[in-house]
């Protein structure tokens, strides 16, 4: 793996950390400790300094905005094209009492974003339906025989959501059939503009002023929602009703992998505050079977890992409709039922997921000209449609390479794709368009239909775009660093400041430290044969001159014991209580070095538990014994065991020291 750490720009960096020590959020937090100096404070605010310039934070008023996010920061929803002309509608279709049809994709944005207007349009006094296509049976986007079904029984006014973007047929036949069509939807246009519609609402078409352009599908919705509700409802109410509706915009963000800056960054940050406070029976349930504690508010990373895919599992692999009640029903123990169906379909979807990956390898194993591919095509019959998308991506994690998995039925061919950082997936599937019966995506992801006689020819051509487009250097796979940063420096203090970057996700990465020179100060350990161990202390620090040294620097304080890894062979063997009296005991003491050295120096060493990953099997290539030195690279987190939990370490990577 190679690692790529961004030079910094020194007087940027000073600059902005001095602005950044006057900002009410930090000193808020009093990020400082009994015997902390002015020298700890800069420290601190010229990492955090760094790590915010690298993601395109360069002045206070941004900074401020980025580290507290707010309500008031939201956008005025008119400023996007089509927005008034929609709500117009809606209002009147409300006022004459009309039935309304909610059109949305089955997909966690989808069905977040059908919950959150079906909500917003009962609140302010209308009727709404929804209709969410069956995976399998319909496919994705709008279709034009539910538009007639629906003009059948009388409905006139039809609003999609996550969807619609290219539908240029569906359009027509609503305009045929006298249906006014809203589209609302994130996705990019195709080169023929966009449908014709009553109102067409996407940040992203041509024209639109609208300053932030990467909200996902259930964003636009929330848009559309939050300008209805301030014409039709109190305004004494709207604070509180945005923030209750945040709770489904942060999944469906957080799901959907759009940037988290922006107004993502605000619906992510105060919808997963919100999500503590559930109230709503569906929700609830759907936390619980998630195991997420109601103690304090989910990380980005348990609504993308345990919260999304319980959702996503009814649109893969059964019908979508469920999520919709789930969120709608009022009887706890129905929504704990449909949540326990949720859970029950994604452990059916995992283990799809695993029976297609197996065979994926085994093609690997016998296919030399697979392993040589520069775009990775593979197809199956009787493959679920519902897994190949996630499929796609865990052949993307193990190869590094473009991927397609394309599952069979008959003549037919469905097929979802997932890119690398330097290709362009849409470009290379819109080179390929006359082999598909319809295709959508954008630069990191696809989906398409096709007659199954062209798969081979879609393998031929792909590979032979990605070959002119890509070089073998690309498919090595890039560990992006924020900072340098030595184990010595690693504190309570920074965890909190780190801690007002959250919530991680694209757009706005883990930050990721590199450490030169840790010390291994005992073997390695293999956890459940396949993660890794390690017990590491920084090398040594010199200090010119004892005499400059603070008591804190020379002696850890009792806050900082306490919430960081025991330096004890074996943490578990140091209770609380007994940790506690020992801290009394040094605190008492006159401070005092854990290494001193000869009288022209000092050296302070500091371990720290690193856990690595699905690493063991790296051990059996490169052993380590105590005593070696390594480079690593690492995010920072803590371990929340009441006895011995704290801060710790979770790798990224490693490597013999240069040191």
């Amino acid at each position: 793996m190679r690692w790529e750490l961004r030079s910094e720009n020194a007087a940027q960096i000073r600059s902005l950390a001095t602005a950044l020590a006057d900002l009410p959020v930090l000193k808020a937090r009093r990020f400082s400790r009994r015997n902390s100096s002015p020298r700890d404070s800069e420290r601190l605010t010229t990492t955090l300094a760094g790590l915010l310039l690298r993601r395109g934070i360069e002045d206070a008023e941004s900074a401020a905005n980025f580290l507290s996010p707010l309500i008031s920061e939201l956008h005025a929803p008119e400023r996007m094209t089509g927005l008034r002309a929609a709500v117009d509608r809606l209002d009147a279709a409300i006022e004459r009492r009309e039935p309304i049809l909610i059109y949305g994709d089955y997909d966690v944005d989808g069905t977040m974003a059908v919950i959150i207007l079906k909500t917003a349009i009962e609140l302010c006094g209308g009727t709404a339906d929804f209709h969410v296509p069956h995976r399998i049976r319909e496919g994705y986007d709008l279709r034009g025989d539910v538009i007639e079904r629906a003009a059948a029984a009388g409905i006139r006014l039809i609003i999609s959501v996550d969807m619609g973007i290219r539908a240029f047929a569906p359009a027509e036949t609503a305009q045929r059939l006298g249906v006014d069509l809203i589209l609302t939807d994130h996705h990019l246009p195709g080169p023929d503009g966009v449908p014709k519609a009553l109102a067409v609402v996407n940040p992203n078409q041509d024209g639109c002023a609208y300053p932030f352009k990467q909200l996902c599908g259930a964003g636009v919705a929330f848009k559309l929602a939050q300008e209805l509700m301030q014409r039709r409802l109190d305004a004494k109410d709207h604070t509180k009703l945005l923030l209750s509706f945040m709770k489904v915009v942060a999944i469906a963000t957080i799901a959907d992998a759009v940037p988290l800056t922006g107004e993502n960054r605000i619906f992510a940050s105060l919808g997963l505050d919100a999500l503590r406070k559930a109230v709503n029976p569906g929700l609830k349930a759907l936390l619980e079977v998630a195991q997420i504690s109601a103690k304090r508010p989910p990380t980005s990373g348990e609504v993308g890992f345990r919260i999304a895919p319980r959702i996503n599992a009814a649109g893969r692999m059964d019908v979508a409709r469920d999520v919709i009640e789930l969120f709608s029903v009022k009887d706890m123990a129905r929504a704990r039922e449909l949540a326990a169906k949720l859970d029950r379909l994604n452990a059916d979807r995992q283990e799809e997921e695993r029976r297609i990956l197996r065979e994926v390898d085994e093609r690997f194993a016998v296919d030399p000209d697979l392993c040589d591919s520069y775009c990775i095509v593979v197809d199956g019959d009787g493959w679920h449609r519902g897994v190949i998308g996630i499929t796609a991506t865990r052949v993307v994690e193990r190869y590094n390479r473009p991927t397609v998995v394309i599952a069979r039925d008959g003549d037919e061919a469905f097929g979802s794709g997932r890119s690398i950082r330097a290709f362009h997936l849409l470009e290379a599937i819109e080179s390929c368009r006359d082999l598909f019966s319809r295709y959508g995506g954008h630069a990191h992801a696809c989906g398409f239909s096709m007659p199954a006689a062209n798969v081979a020819e879609l393998c031929s051509r792909l590979d032979a775009f990605a070959r002119s487009r890509l070089t073998p250097t690309d498919f090595d796979p890039v560990l992006d660093l924020d900072a340098e940063l030595d184990l010595c420096d690693i504190n309570p203090e920074l965890f909190q400041a780190l801690h007002l970057l959250e919530p991680y996700g694209v757009g706005n990465p883990e930050p990721v430290f590199v450490a030169r020179g840790a010390q291994l100060t005992a073997p390695p350990r293999i956890l459940k044969d396949k993660h890794v161990k390690l017990k590491l202390k920084s090398g040594p620090l010199p200090v010119p001159g004892a005499s400059h040294v603070r008591s804190e620097e020379s002696e850890l304080s009792a806050a900082a014991i306490l919430a960081t890894p025991r330096c004890h062979p074996d943490g578990t063997a140091i209770r609380r209580s007994e940790m506690t009296a020992a801290v009394a005991e040094r605190s008492s003491a006159a401070p005092r070095s854990e290494n001193t050295g000869p009288a022209t120096g000092l050296t302070r060493k500091i371990t720290f538990d690193a856990l690595g990953w699905h690493m063991a099997e790296r051990l059996e290539h490169t052993p380590l014994l105590a005593g070696d030195t390594l480079d690593i690279a690492f995010t920072i987190g803590h371990n929340d065991h009441p006895d011995y939990g704290g801060i710790e370490l979770s790798l990224r990577d490693f490597k013999a020291s240069a040191r």
